[in-house]
C-alpha cells in the first residue's frame, strides 16, 4: 500500500460528504432564503427606528427577533414548497425545487416547516414578548394558509393580497422594541405592501408562459402585458408617497429625505422605461432595481436615525 493511497479519502468517504452536502443544500432551498434577506433587510431598522433617539436596541434583542423572524420565514417557505408541489412541477422555474424533483419528501418539508413556525412562536414568546410571537406566527399561518392555498390559486388579486405576509418583518420589528403596534409601525409595514407589487410582477412579467400552465391567476396572465406595465408604475408612484408619509410620520432627516426621493423617484423612473417601451425587456431592471432601493432605503432609515440621535 502506498503512502497516497493511506492519505486520500476513500471513494464512499467523498460520496457520503458530497451527499450530506447536497441534502444541507436541499434543505436550506426548502426555507426560501431570499425571503429571509427580505427580513434582515426590513426588520433591523425598524427596530432602530422604533428605539428611543440617542439610543440603539439591545443586541440581544436584535438576535433574538431575528432568529424568531428567520424560524417562522424558513418554516413558512417550506410548507409553501409542500402546498406547491403540484403546481411547480408543471413550471420550469420551480420544477427542479427539492420537493418536486424528489429530493426532499413533500412529508419532510411539511414537518420542517410546522417545526420551525412552532419554534418561532415559543422562541419569540420567551425571548422578545408576546405580541410579536403572535404577529410572527400570524404571518406564518397568512402566507401558508391564505395565501399558498387560496389567493395564489384563485384570484388576480394574489399579489397585492398575499403582500401582507412579506410586509410583516419591520412591523415585528417595531413591536418587538416597543410591544405595541403604533402608528410609525403601520407605516412602515405600508411601505414594504406597497412596494411588493411592482417588484414581483416585474418577476411574473417573464414567467407568463410558466404561471399559464400552472393555472396560476397571475396579473399578466389574467388581464395583459400592458396592464401588468401600467399598475407596476402605478404602485411604484403609491411606494414613493408612502415613504414621504414615514419621514414625516417618524421625523426623520435630511438623510432618508434625500434617499427616499432619489431612489423612490428613481424606482419610478424604471417603472416607467417598463411602461414606455415595446415588450418586458425592462423588467429584468425593474427587479433589480426594486430589491436595491427598499435595501437602501431601510439602510437609510437606520442610518439616519443613529445620526441625528
Amino acid at each position: 500500500m502506498t503512502i497516497q493511497s493511506k492519505i486520500d479519502p476513500k471513494p464512499n468517504q467523498l460520496s457520503s460528504k458530497n451527499k450530506l452536502s447536497s441534502v444541507l443544500l436541499d434543505y436550506f432551498i426548502l426555507i426560501k432564503p431570499s425571503i429571509m434577506l427580505l427580513l434582515l433587510i426590513t426588520t433591523v431598522p425598524a427596530m432602530i427606528l422604533a428605539s428611543e433617539p440617542g439610543t440603539l436596541p439591545n443586541i440581544n434583542l436584535i438576535l433574538a427577533t431575528l432568529l424568531g423572524g428567520v424560524l417562522a420565514a424558513g418554516g413558512a417557505g417550506s410548507v409553501n414548497m409542500y402546498i406547491d408541489r403540484d403546481i411547480d412541477k408543471l413550471m420550469s422555474r420551480t420544477l427542479s425545487r427539492p420537493v418536486p424533483a424528489e429530493r426532499v419528501s413533500s412529508k419532510s418539508a411539511l414537518i420542517l416547516g410546522i417545526t420551525m413556525a412552532i419554534s418561532a412562536g415559543i422562541w419569540l414568546e420567551l425571548s422578545v414578548n408576546t405580541f410579536a410571537a403572535i404577529l410572527s406566527v400570524s404571518a406564518f399561518l397568512y402566507y401558508t394558509i391564505i395565501y399558498s392555498l387560496f389567493l395564489k390559486r384563485y384570484t388576480v388579486h394574489n399579489t397585492v393580497l398575499g403582500g401582507v405576509a412579506g410586509a410583516a418583518p419591520p412591523l415585528i420589528g417595531w413591536v418587538a422594541v416597543t410591544g405595541e403596534i403604533g402608528w410609525v409601525g403601520v407605516i412602515l409595514f405600508i411601505v414594504v405592501f406597497t412596494w411588493q407589487p411592482a417588484h414581483f410582477w416585474a418577476l411574473a412579467l417573464g414567467l407568463v408562459e410558466d404561471y399559464k400552465r400552472a393555472n396560476i391567476p397571475m396579473l399578466p396572465v389574467v388581464r395583459s402585458e400592458s396592464e401588468t406595465k401600467g399598475q407596476t408604475l402605478a404602485w411604484s408612484m403609491l411606494t414613493f408617497v408612502v415613504t414621504m408619509g414615514l419621514g414625516i410620520a417618524a421625523e426623520l432627516g435630511t438623510l432618508y429625505f434625500t434617499v427616499a426621493i432619489i431612489g423612490g423617484g428613481g424606482f419610478i423612473y424604471v417603472c416607467w422605461q417598463l411602461f414606455n417601451s415595446p415588450g418586458i425587456t425592462k423588467a429584468p431592471l425593474v427587479f433589480r432595481y426594486s430589491t436595491i432601493y427598499l435595501a437602501i432605503l431601510f439602510a437609510a432609515i437606520a442610518l439616519d436615525r443613529i445620526i441625528s440621535g
